[in-house]
């Protein structure tokens, strides 16, 4: 279906581009502009907080703590399925949305919009399942009682790359919880967010429990939040440099964290692997969100005996995707979300070929206009090359080859990340032992999603401290607190 100008105006005009604070809009004197990143042109102003505006949000999150901790679970349940539904009911407005302004596929942002919606549902339920626990002492004299309480005002610092799903996922457990949120998008990526926030205010959050603030200076607006002693909690999406350094300033008021970080995902292809399985496998883990993903495949580390083969079948598949804006019919890969995107990713290729590597298909930037770079095979890729040290963040699948299985685990694990590994096999001895040694927090056997919200999502090593999803989610946003009495 053709997207329309007067749909994407009705779209863009249905946004409220304020900071939602307290339960009201506010508008700032200075603004931030979005770009749509496949044309490279303006398509809305939002308001750019200063820090005084970051503690006005967390003095409303503050104010609204108690009650909302108070509130019946079933009535904080009540309202997450209430929001589930209303953005499941506007799932193509919020898709084209995305697509406006961070310009992956309309049938992707489609795909994001059930994604991010389910993390709704999901704790929805679990709200009225947080429990404690009842035992009598070893000694006999007293009862020991255990009970999950909410962690406090929490602060979520969210990325572009997913403008909706990583809000859900943190919103979503944190109500759930008991805890009210002050939220910071993307600059590059605020729309979404802020369109999820009127969605949250129909459904009934009460003022004060959700507050967005959109900034162009997130260091200056953040640090005065993390350092305020009546925030809690700290969970961020991101690049594990900026990580690291929220890490730091929480460190000096101990802060509850969680930390979602970056990625070097390795996918590997074993001898006996249905490379069918595998090739498709393959397309799915490294060009979701047009490679822009902490989860995508960024290694591919093939058995020597299978590599021209899944090379050339990756290479055709991949020359195979239609380039465009994603608003138009058919287009399977969109731009990246900005020039930046597009000159390191051609650095990456670049040193890759200069280091042996021979490009299969692609190897360069598109389009008169946007951010668009060409779905790329390299093959021959030594280990030692960049882009097997750094996310690429693009449509890039750069392989290289092992010969035994110890060689590929080692391959594998030779990174300081360990957010997901993707591998294929159709030995079951074999994908137990290998999943085992894998240094990741998520591992794909024969598939190339792992993302569910009814699984805990995240990290060892560099890629992060807790999870996100599944029942390990709404842990990261209560307390235990035992209490002893005596009889």
């Amino acid at each position: 279906m053709t997207v329309t100008a007067d749909q994407i105006s009705r779209t863009l005009a249905g946004v409220n581009t304020g900071l939602f604070i307290g339960g009201q809009w506010r508008s700032t004197q200075q603004t931030i502009a979005v770009e749509d990143p496949s044309t490279g042109e303006t398509i809305a102003q939002v308001a750019d907080a200063s820090p005084a505006d970051g503690l006005l949000a967390l003095d409303a999150a503050c104010d609204a703590a108690a009650d909302w901790a108070a509130t019946d679970p079933r009535v904080r349940g009540e309202i997450l399925r209430k929001a589930f539904e209303l953005l499941t009911a506007r799932a193509e407005e919020f898709a084209l949305l995305m697509t406006l302004e961070m310009g992956k596929p309309l049938a992707e942002a489609r795909g994001e919009v059930a994604y991010g919606a389910e993390f709704f549902r999901w704790f929805s339920e679990e709200a009225v399942r947080i429990s404690g626990s009842y035992s009598v002492a070893p000694s006999g004299g007293t009862r020991l009682l255990t009970m999950k309480q909410a962690v406090g005002p929490c602060y979520a610092i969210t990325p572009w790359n997913f403008p909706l799903a990583m809000g859900t996922r943190k919103i979503g457990p944190a109500l759930a919880a008991g805890c009210t949120i002050v939220v910071k998008p993307a600059a590059l990526t605020p729309l979404t967010m802020l369109a999820l926030g009127q969605v949250l205010a129909e459904a009934g959050v009460p003022d004060g429990v959700v507050n967005i603030i959109t900034t162009s200076s997130s260091g200056a607006v953040s640090e005065p939040i993390i350092s305020d002693p009546r925030l809690r909690k700290l969970t961020f999406t991101g690049s594990t440099g900026v990580g690291r350094s929220l890490i730091e300033q929480s460190a000096q008021r101990v802060l509850k964290v969680s930390m979602e970080l970056g990625g070097n995902a390795p996918f590997l292809v074993f001898a006996d692997a249905d490379l069918d399985r595998a090739v498709d496998g393959a397309m799915l883990a490294k060009m979701r969100n047009i490679g822009e993903a902490c989860t995508a495949a960024n290694r591919f580390i093939v058995h020597e005996s299978v590599a021209d083969e899944f090379g050339r079948r990756m290479a055709e598949r991949m020359a195979a995707l239609k380039v465009g804006r994603g608003i138009d019919d058919g287009v399977q890969v969109g731009p990246l979300i900005e020039s930046k995107a597009i000159d390191k990713v051609s650095e990456l290729v670049a040193d890759a070929t200069d280091r042996g590597g021979r490009i299969l298909t692609g190897g360069d930037t598109t389009g008169e206009r946007g951010y668009f770079y060409q779905p790329t095979v390299i093959s021959g890729v030594s280990p030692d090359s960049d882009i097997f040290a750094e996310e690429i963040f693009g449509p890039v699948a750069p392989i290289t080859t092992f010969v035994d299985d110890d060689e590929a685990i080692s391959l594998a694990n030779a990174t300081e990340y360990g957010l997901v590994s993707y591998f294929f096999t159709e030995n079951l001895s074999k994908a137990l032992t290998v999943a085992e040694r894998l240094e990741s927090g998520m591992v794909g056997v024969n598939q190339g999603i792992v993302s569910n919200p009814a699984a805990p999502f995240g990290g060892v090593k560099a890629s992060g401290i807790g999870r996100e999803g599944g029942r390990e989610g709404i842990e990261e946003y209560l307390e235990t607190k035992y209490v002893g009495i005596a009889l």
